[in-house]
């Protein structure tokens, strides 16, 4: 699939299919992950694979029960190991470098005909207890991954002269 189709096929998919996500394409999506750029290269994260039933209903009541996380038959957690890294420009690093890193694996997903989706209203201290998160890193996000099984909804976007400025910022 070509970059641009795979970014306008991307979508924040709620409902999955009954079927295991085969490990040649669970390990594409992960890959894409490790190919990520980040602050100094130091790649300073973990992803922690979760296929099993009752560990994804905990993270599914960590996350106010969100179906689609008991759902899918994978949920990768999105670790920080070094959340207190902050960027010169004041930025932490770990919010920019797993943002990137995440993005990489939802295209890669939607490159092999899965779905994902971004949850970030959850507990970190619930989740952090399902998946043995160490107090000093930060789970950035939960993600379901596998088949849709329903499409996701259509996209709507502003236009490039909404959020396009030249030069300088402008209104």
């Amino acid at each position: 699939m070509e970059l641009m189709e795979a970014i306008r096929k991307r979508a924040s998919i709620r409902s999955y299919e009954d079927r295991p996500v085969p490990d040649d394409k669970l390990l594409k999506v992960l890959e894409a992950a490790r190919l990520a750029p980040s602050a100094s290269n130091r790649q300073r994260w973990k992803f922690i694979v979760v296929k099993d039933r009752e560990r994804r209903k905990a993270l599914s009541r960590a996350a106010g029960g969100q179906a689609h996380l008991a759902e899918a038959p994978v949920v990768i957690v999105a670790v920080a190991t070094m959340p207190e890294y902050i960027m010169r420009c004041g930025i932490p690093a770990y919010a920019i470098d797993l943002a990137i890193a995440v993005d990489h694996m939802t295209l890669a997903a939607a490159d092999e005909g899965l779905g994902t989706c971004w949850i970030g209203a959850f507990s970190q201290e619930e989740a952090r207890k399902v998946v043995g998160v160490p107090d000093n890193y930060r789970i950035v996000t939960v993600m379901p991954l596998g088949f849709p099984r329903l499409p996701g909804r259509e996209k709507t976007r502003k236009s490039l002269d909404e959020i396009v400025c030249y030069e300088a910022f402008r209104e």
